[in-house]
């Protein structure tokens, strides 16, 4: 096999496990289950067999260019059936395979029993394990944006699987629509800037910038695809899908948040990042970073909903991710794309083992389970502490990276120094999250601490050793470019230990009550985040109903009132010719028989004197 098949048959194996899903009967849901994780695991085995074709080196990603077969031709502009893997790209790949195949597994024990839909569940899962991984091996943008948009499919199906929640549906609905704002500007980016390159693959691009001095095609091309990665990524404006997005079950959250559709943004921006410095607009990039950092690590301080606390962390970790790239460390926003997700995913799935617990996600309702669950309280912690940045963890050192790129930049300043806020933030949400679902009293009554089932405790231990060991193993891998600056480290540790003893200080004066409280009218406000959802629906989603009845209106009196007011006024004519004729036949009639008697009577007369 080539190297153009090796790399297809990444997604290729779960989209056929997708497919006999699919086929599977609804009663199946055992034989479901196992499709899907045979599809996982399949992946797996495909990824590590790429490693023996030798991946390219970095720092040349477009070394991993590769032509495939030509699949359709736009005059000289060609679609080619491109991909391949590098030293960069496998390691996405990775985290990709690992999150699904462990949420495959979690979700056997979390969902199988009780969910009647678990069949086609578990299929859509496979499928957008396959779309993730198209984006990631496509060398071929139109190739990657039919992974893209399949993805924003799967999202909708799964966001909204538990029909039971009367806020699934509608929140299935606004990711699909506000991620449909952002992927119309990427449609229309990946165009423009394809059919100027002559071809749509990474190195076609590549050859465009270097040769062409287009100024104003590079940057158009790069806002609108910039726009299709920050709706995909959750970023500010177009945000506010992701937190209503944990109405879908809680290995669902896992894979989006994790592994698939909120890291591809940052995924495809770091291939494209010459495009942004072409076009001149990283600035832009790092604007939406810092808001999106802030804003997002507010919301999540005043959240009650442990759900919702890690969904707002995601857009603040995203932002991180965003800010990498805005400075040029695309590496070090890859090695923090991989470490999120190890990290993330343990959180979620140990969420979803503390609600599967509790019957709740309100953290109001928990408190004291640490002592009946120790995996689960210690996968967790070390979830929590990894999301801070405490040392020896992976997300110590992604973050410190990121930090420190975005110190060493000329135009680093104000990111950083938001970089630091985010940090203290951070450090502050995340301890108060595992205080008030561990620590204190419980405040259920009845509630029982225990370790979930064995289909949903191992994939917590399973991602808890690489959130602990992945950090000090990067070295070894091509995800680390760069130091970490002494300066930077020493103020991001202080910050780091104000959040926490913050939280700590606030919550030991009365273990009972929630520190947030401590925010005072503000909470209302950063727990809606910052109600832009009303601002959003007054400033978009109003104006658009009000322009739709105008234009109903308009179809009903213009479009259909000149084509039934035609119909009508035919119809009328008729009639008045019809009542004229109508009008002349008795006249006729008698003229008729008038003229029939004259001409017997004529006859009769001829004939006598004849």
């Amino acid at each position: 096999m080539s190297r153009v098949a090796w790399a297809l048959a990444l997604p290729i194996i779960p989209a056929v496990a997708a497919l006999a899903g699919f086929l599977v009967p609804l009663k199946a849901r055992k034989a479901a289950a196992a499709v899907g994780t045979a599809g996982s695991a399949g992946a797996a085995v495909v990824l590590f067999a790429n490693l023996r074709l030798g991946l390219p080196e970095l720092p040349e990603i477009e070394a991993s260019s590769l032509d495939g077969p030509v699949l359709v031709r736009f005059g000289d502009v060609a679609v080619t059936l491109s991909a391949g893997l590098s030293q960069l790209t496998w390691w996405v790949a990775a985290i990709v395979v690992l999150v699904a195949l462990l949420v495959q597994v979690f979700s056997v024990g979390y969902l199988l029993k009780d969910d009647e839909r678990y069949a086609p569940y578990a299929a859509q899962i496979s499928l957008f394990t396959a779309a993730m991984l198209l984006v990631v091996v496509s060398d071929d943008l139109i190739l990657l944006l039919i992974g893209w948009e399949v993805m924003g499919a799967c999202s909708y199906l799964l966001i909204g699987h538990d029909r039971r929640l009367p806020e699934a549906p509608g929140a299935a609905v606004k990711a699909f629509l506000v991620t449909r704002v952002g992927d119309v500007g990427f449609l229309l980016g990946i165009l423009v800037l394809g059919f100027n390159a002559g071809g749509f693959r990474y190195g076609d691009i590549a050859a465009f910038m270097t040769e062409s001095t287009a100024t104003t095609v590079f940057t158009v091309t790069a806002l609108l695809i910039m726009l299709g990665a920050i709706g995909k990524s959750a970023q500010f404006p177009l945000h506010t899908w992701l937190p209503d997005a944990m109405a879908g079950p809680t290995p669902i959250s896992a894979l989006i948040h994790a592994a698939t559709m909120v890291a591809a943004g940052a995924y495809v921006l770091v291939r494209l990042s010459d495009l942004l410095v072409k076009g001149d607009v990283r600035i832009v990039l790092a604007v939406v970073a810092m808001i999106s950092m802030v804003l997002s690590a507010l919301a999540a301080l005043a959240s009650d909903d442990i759900k919702r606390v890690l969904a707002w962390s995601t857009v603040s970790q995203v932002a991180y991710m965003m800010a990498a790239v805005s400075v040029g460390a695309t590496a070090t926003a890859i090695f923090h794309l991989v470490c999120h997700g190890l990290f993330k995913a343990l959180l979620f799935l140990g969420a979803g083992a503390v609600i599967h617990m509790a019957g709740t996600n309100s953290m109001s309702a928990m408190g004291g389970l640490r002592k009946g669950a120790p995996v689960t309280f210690w996968t967790m912690t070390i979830g929590f502490a990894a999301l801070i940045g405490l040392p020896p963890l992976a997300g110590f050192f992604s973050k410190e990276h990121v930090l420190s790129a975005v110190y060493d930049s000329p135009d680093g300043a104000a990111l950083f120094v938001v970089g630091l806020v985010t940090a203290l933030l951070t450090a502050a949400y995340a301890t108060r999250a595992w205080l008030r679902t561990f620590f204190g009293k419980t405040r259920t009554e009845g509630l029982r601490a225990h370790d979930p089932n064995p289909w949903m405790l191992w994939p917590l231990v399973v991602l808890a050793l690489p959130t602990v060991l992945f950090g000090l193993f990067a070295g070894l891998t091509p995800l680390l470019h760069g130091d970490t600056h002494p300066t930077a480290m020493g103020l991001t540790m202080t910050a780091v230990a104000v959040g926490i003893g913050l939280s700590f200080g606030i919550w030991r004066g009365d273990k009972a009550a929630d520190p947030a409280r401590t925010l005072g009218p503000l909470r209302t406000v950063f727990a809606s985040g910052f109600h832009l959802d009303a601002v959003q629906n007054t400033l978009v989603v109003r104006p658009v109903l009000v322009l739709a009845r105008v234009a109903r209106r308009v179809d009903l009196s213009v479009v259909d009132g000149a084509a039934e007011g035609t119909g009508r006024g035919v119809g009328g004519i008729g009639r008045l010719v019809a009542l004229g004729h109508r009008a002349g036949m008795p006249r006729q009639v008698v003229s008729v028989l008038a003229g029939a008697l004259v001409i017997a009577a004529a006859a009769v007369v001829m004939g006598v004197w004849g």
